[in-house]
């Protein structure tokens, strides 16, 4: 049997582990930086800025390949996001004597990737302090010190990865970061998912999922970002279910802005007078104010791309740890009546559909999380739809293993707002239920566009160029990656030039697939 593949693993025996079942809710010498242009808003001298951004040459070394032993180096930044010119601490252990320290920014960079930006050589080494278990939460807790400050003058906005590199060439590891965008108007808004990545995090031995014993009995109620990702060399979920969008979208030459959801639940206005929010690959951890405030985005006119599926599901509560401000994911899921949050009066730390003060995500997204596990082909339905133009598919036209590894539907058991049309309607069989996988669009009469995908696979599939098979992520072909390429394009383009319903209104037909109300 071939070696799964890396976004096979993280694919599914990562969400094995994780989440309720069906039905239920030695390194290459660094290239010298490029000048750093301005980035930022369109019409603008910033906008210009990014665009030459978008053109620069790339540095197509930044990608780890040989990592080296689990303990060789590894770090967390004590910020997930910053602004351009602001500075954050990075808290490295190794046992190197030194170590250097790359920053690579995600884009295109006609296919290389990444850019380095900044570099950092001989920075002394050292061994931090075994990680500790607070046993009323089982949250893992560092306690390292800061061993750099960095400061990201001249820096563009978009997203990072730092690059580790132990100087006696034992290991490399990557630390995340997104240097975001002060402001977003006119713009397409990239908004990263930390906050999901950190509940998935098993270094140290614990997760929001998983402890030593591998499941729920031991796993952590809480988690903080003080901590570095054991997931793709340090990367965590980025590379996966974002890094791909990031691409795609630089490639297009869009006005784009950058952020996170925590920052978007910070920042009540930060979204205003956006053209899009684009939901990436995986973002199923939201709190309460971030999903608030992406509604009266959209409400206002706002348009939303989910590019995955199970988005939104989970409600989190954003607390400080010793190192600043909402650095603590708090969710106690199903033992949400122990948390102490919650008996002070904030909202249950569950899932947003269940009660106390259910919110099913499909009021938002026009969709709803269905089950987990499934693979199954994307089978097209509205062909004649803008969103494929294009593609030259027909009606019933299927494309293999597109659909997973989680999938939503449009279900009008729960709040679905109309009109709502689905693009693709897809079979899927999940633990013996049969069910179908939905993309899906709605309009609002704030004249915002609503896309969902309705599969997980969406942006892993934006890299798939091969034949498939057992030698691809998932079995995903280029027939699929290229179809998933087109429809991607035309949304976000349509998208860019303003709220959509304007435009392209959605045609309900919920009576003609589900039959009548």
């Amino acid at each position: 049997m071939a070696e799964p593949s890396r976004r096979g693993v993280l694919g599914l025996g990562l969400m094995a582990a994780a989440l309720s079942s069906c039905g239920t809710g030695p390194p290459h010498p660094a290239p010298a930086p490029h000048p750093s242009p301005d980035a930022g808003g369109p019409g603008t001298a910033e906008h210009v800025g990014l665009r030459t951004e978008q053109s620069l040459p790339g540095d197509p070394d930044w990608e780890i390949t040989d990592p080296g032993p689990a303990d060789a180096i590894e770090g967390f930044a004590d910020r997930v996001s910053v602004l351009p010119g602001e500075q954050f601490g990075l808290h490295v252990s190794t046992p190197a004597t030194a170590f250097a320290v790359s920053a690579y920014r995600a884009g295109w960079y006609g296919g290389a990737r990444a850019r380095l930006v900044w570099r950092r050589e001989h920075v002394p080494g050292g061994r931090q302090p075994a990680p500790h278990v607070d046993p009323a939460t089982r949250t893992v807790l560092t306690g390292w010190r800061r061993t750099l400050a960095v400061d990201t003058t001249g820096w563009p906005e978009g997203a990072y990865l730092l690059r580790l590199d132990a100087e006696d060439g034992t290991g490399r590891r990557y630390v995340p970061l997104t240097v975001r965008s002060a402001t977003t108007a006119g713009r397409t808004v990239v908004m990263s998912a930390p906050a999901t990545w950190q509940a998935y995090n098993e270094w140290g031995g614990h997760s929001l999922y998983n402890g030593p014993t591998g499941g729920l009995a031991t796993r952590s109620l809480r988690v903080v970002f003080d901590r570095p990702y054991d997931y793709d060399h340090g990367a965590g979920l980025f590379l996966v279910y974002e890094a791909p969008l990031v691409a795609l979208a630089e490639r297009l030459g869009l006005p784009l802005a950058y952020t996170t959801g925590i920052d978007v639940a910070r920042e009540p206005g930060l979204l205003h007078g956006a053209s899009t929010v684009v939901s990436l690959g995986h973002d199923e951890y939201w709190s309460p104010e971030q999903r608030a405030h992406v509604t009266a985005a959209r409400d206002a006119g706002t348009n939303l791309a989910v590019l995955g599926a199970n988005c939104c599901y989970r409600r989190i509560r954003l607390e400080p740890s010793e190192l600043g401000p909402d650095r603590t994911v708090v969710c106690y899921k199903g033992a949400w009546a122990q948390d102490p949050g919650h008996l002070a009066g904030a909202p249950a730390t569950t899932d947003f559909r269940a009660d106390p003060g259910a919110d099913p995500e499909s009021s938002l997204l026009g969709v709803l999380y269905d089950g987990y596990p499934v693979d199954a082909p994307y089978v097209v339905r509205a062909a004649d739809h803008w969103a494929f133009e294009g593609t030259g598919v027909a009606a019933g036209a299927s494309f293999p293993h597109l659909v997973g590894v989680e999938y939503d539907r449009v279900d009008t058991a729960f709040p679905t707002p109309r009109p709502i049309q689905v693009l693709a309607h897809s079979p899927v069989v999940c633990e013996g239920r049969p069910s179908h996988a939905d993309t899906a669009y709605h309009t609002l009469p704030g004249g915002a566009g609503v896309f969902a995908t309705g599969t997980m696979r969406w942006v892993e599939a934006l890299d798939a160029h091969g034949p498939g098979g057992t030698g691809a992520d998932h079995g995903i072909d280029a027939r699929a990656g290229a179809l998933v390429r087109k429809v991607t394009e035309n949304v976000l383009r349509t998208f860019a030039a303003g709220p959509a319903a304007r435009t392209h209104p959605a045609t309900d037909d919920l009576a003609t697939v589900y039959g009548p109300a």
